[in-house]
């Protein structure tokens, strides 16, 4: 291949190594194709990032599920169907992909179906209305969720065996940031061209566009020379789902980690309070754009920079963004409340927090990703993200009840009790053992 030479250059000085082919914990078979499927997967994970960008619940989908007139209590559900709903069935899935020696077509059938289920999307708009189409539209955001299950089970493994151990921190870093660039642009785009609420054609092109970013990365998935891995293990879906419950009372290094990433949710779910506060504040701008833009350009300028340390220490990755989301909720309420600041300057506090806040949540993911996956191999890394993702998603559906609980404390409160959630897992991190040893 022409273009390998000119790769393997690439994946040199990114790395910042002299041999572009170092192999740690991957078959020595994938050796030789680690820079084309690094970069075929960072390919694949930013156009995935991007299509979840422009068909975010809180923003596409909620607005869709408006302009159909859809009941209210859909609308409620649609964040936590879009994220639990594809965690929670993958004790089951991750059973069946165990049979498989090669795990690349689950993702790029996920991948497939993703696109399918937005294109569904889009025409359960353009023809039903009412509560129809808002079940249709939840129904189809099932199918969504699962699918993205999918994807989540099967690029653990195929990244495992394709990618060595201290460089997949870069890989997921590097897409992190690439993706947050092109939403920035997004973001700015919708600064200075705000879309009416009627522009029922601007909505149907991003779910479109959307569905064929998905298609484009099954291209590119499928593309990625993935070594044979091993499938034992692979029974009957139902008992070894249940048989892998027992992780979490055997293996204590995992049920920690567990933990802590469930203390760490705090990261995103502090995010919608801040934007409830800034509604508060009077401001001459657009403050839903200058929230586009700033949560966009966090993940671009950090996302890179939590890869690399992470490839060092994601245990240390995932403590210092705890702290950094846990100290600035505390801090955010006091200069809000007492610093008196002048109305220009006080307009700028939420987005400004928003950045930071970003950086964290970058911080988090990033880490929490690559620690999973250089905890455990073969199999056992596929167990592993399927347990904790299956707890994660039964956690997300109870956070419901927060809302119930913000109506009593507000949306400061809510900001507070988050921060110390979040400084208990910082400090649980710490306790995480050590897992990118060579």
């Amino acid at each position: 291949m022409a273009a390998e030479p000119r790769l393997d250059s690439l994946y040199s000085k990114l790395m910042n190594e002299e041999d572009a082919r170092v192999c740690k914990d991957i078959p020595d078979s994938a050796c030789s194709d680690v820079p084309q499927n690094f970069f075929l997967q960072v390919l694949a994970n930013t156009l995935t990032s991007l299509g979840d960008t422009l068909t975010n619940p809180k923003t596409t989908l909620a607005w869709l599920l408006g302009v159909v007139g859809a009941p209210v209590a859909l609308i409620a559900w649609l964040v936590p169907i879009r994220e639990s709903g594809s965690m929670l069935p993958q004790l089951l899935i991750a059973a069946w992909i165990r049979r498989l020696p090669y795990r690349r077509g689950v993702w790029v059938c996920g991948s497939l179906l993703q696109a399918a289920a937005l294109l569904a999307m889009g025409a359960v708009a353009w023809f039903f209305e009412g509560a129809l189409a808002g079940g249709l539209i939840i129904a189809c955001l099932i199918v969504f969720s699962l699918a993205r299950g999918l994807c989540s089970v099967a690029s653990k493994d195929v990244i495992g065996k394709t990618v060595p151990k201290t460089r997949r921190g870069r890989l997921n870093g590097l897409a992190t940031s690439l993706s947050g660039w092109l939403a920035l642009a997004f973001g700015v785009y919708c600064l200075i061209y705000p879309p009416n609420d009627d522009d029922m054609l601007f909505y149907a092109a991003l779910l479109i566009g959307a569905a064929l970013l998905w298609m484009l990365a099954a291209l590119v998935y499928r593309r990625i020379d993935e070594a044979p891995g091993a499938t034992e293990g692979g029974g009957n879906a139902f008992s070894h789902a249940l048989g892998n419950i027992s992780l979490l009372r055997d293996d204590a290094p995992f049920r920690r980690f567990v933990v802590t990433r469930a203390l760490l949710l705090c990261s995103a779910l502090s995010a919608p309070y801040y934007v409830v506060l800034a509604r508060d504040v009077e401001s001459g701008f657009g403050m839903l754009g200058a929230f586009l833009v700033t949560n966009g350009l966090a993940s671009s300028l950090s996302a890179g920079v939590w890869g690399r340390m992470s490839d060092a220490s994601s245990r240390q990755v995932l403590i210092r963004a705890a702290l950094l989301a846990s100290l600035l909720g505390p801090l955010v309420i006091a200069v809000d409340r007492w610093a008196n600041l002048p109305d220009a300057l006080h307009a700028w506090l939420f987005p400004l927090a928003f950045f930071v806040l970003g950086i964290a949540h970058a911080g988090v993911r990033v880490g929490r990703k690559t620690y999973v996956l250089d905890m455990a191999g073969g199999n056992k890394r596929t167990d592993y993200v399927s347990v904790g993702n299956s707890v994660i998603g039964l956690i997300l559906l109870a956070t419901g009840l927060f809302g119930l609980l913000s109506g009593l404390i507000g949306a400061a409160g809510m900001l507070l009790l988050l921060s110390a959630i979040g400084l208990l897992g910082a400090l649980l991190a710490t306790t995480l053992p050590e897992v990118q040893q060579d």
